[in-house]
């Protein structure tokens, strides 16, 4: 028999964590994996628009380690349950790459705005969900069991996604797009 991809236990607004218990389509558990899901569908985006084997390998560790924490926060926190887990090395590896862009990048000097071209908005449009997805977990945090890796990771994402956007600029040959403010007649 083929496995069927729809179930019709969700007709009703609620959905089953990973362990079996059910909540409300809105809960903010399922919000955060939901929108840690999305932010994986971007980076895939971002992915598929760039040639830098380096960064596109590097883009696919993160969409493991997004599907990791999906799995983590789909999880029911009051069972036992072996899930997949993130490392102090997944942090290191995204610090290690920063710094690598770091090297080449010009000294920010400015605030940089999204555009330039279609692959550098990508990038922070992917920036901007990490950053949601971050605020979902911090909130989820104070009243449910969150491994405090995964704020962090997710931390570290989003400044890895601003330095990537500033190299996908640079590798383009784009100028950025940086911040004017106005000024006072």
């Amino acid at each position: 028999m083929a496995f069927k991809i729809y179930t019709k236990t969700g007709d009703k607004g609620e959905t089953s964590l990973f362990g079996g218990k059910r909540l409300p389509k809105y809960h903010l558990r399922i919000e955060s994996y939901g929108t840690v899901d999305e932010l994986n569908s971007y980076i895939g985006l971002v992915r598929d628009n760039l040639q830098d084997k380096v960064i596109r390998s590097t883009l696919k560790d993160v969409q493991d380690r997004l599907f990791t924490i999906g799995s983590n926060l789909a999880s029911d926190p009051d069972k036992q349950m072996k899930v997949p887990d993130l490392k102090q090395s997944d942090i290191e590896m995204l610090e290690k790459e920063m710094d690598r862009m770091e090297k080449e990048l010009p000294v920010l000097k400015n605030f940089i705005l999204p555009g330039g071209h279609p692959a550098v908005s990508e990038c922070h449009i992917a920036r901007c969900v990490c950053r949601r997805a971050e605020r979902n977990v911090v909130a989820l945090a104070v009243d449910e069991k969150v491994e405090p890796i995964i704020i962090t990771y997710l931390n570290r994402l989003s400044d890895y996604l601003f330095m990537l956007s500033r190299k996908i600029a640079l590798d383009l040959g784009v100028q950025e797009v940086t911040w004017q403010p106005r000024k006072e007649a």
